[in-house]
């Protein structure tokens, strides 16, 4: 499913037209991005949350010269499934 399905499915279950649930679509997406780049988690029950986790620097190896290289800490976005999507 890509964003024009989950838009067309948001609008069918929730009788909305295309442009309201695209913009309701875009609109959660935008709130879930605001506050993971505020570090705050987002915790939907049921479905799940996302957490900000800071990844440590370390070494690694180019694959094609097998020279080490260093890779700097970063921070990513972690997901961790809840209850309604035990498959």
């Amino acid at each position: 499913m890509n964003k024009a399905d989950l838009v067309a499915a948001v609008a069918a279950k929730a009788e909305l037209s295309k442009v309201k649930a695209a913009a309701a679509v875009e609109a959660a997406l935008d709130a879930i991005v605001a506050s993971l780049k505020k570090e705050e988690g987002v915790q939907l029950i049921g479905f799940g949350s996302f957490a900000v986790v800071k990844k440590a620097a370390r070494k690694g190896i180019n694959p094609a010269t097998k020279a080490i290289i260093n890779i700097p800490a970063k921070k990513a976005v972690k997901f961790k499934a809840g209850a309604k999507l035990a498959l």
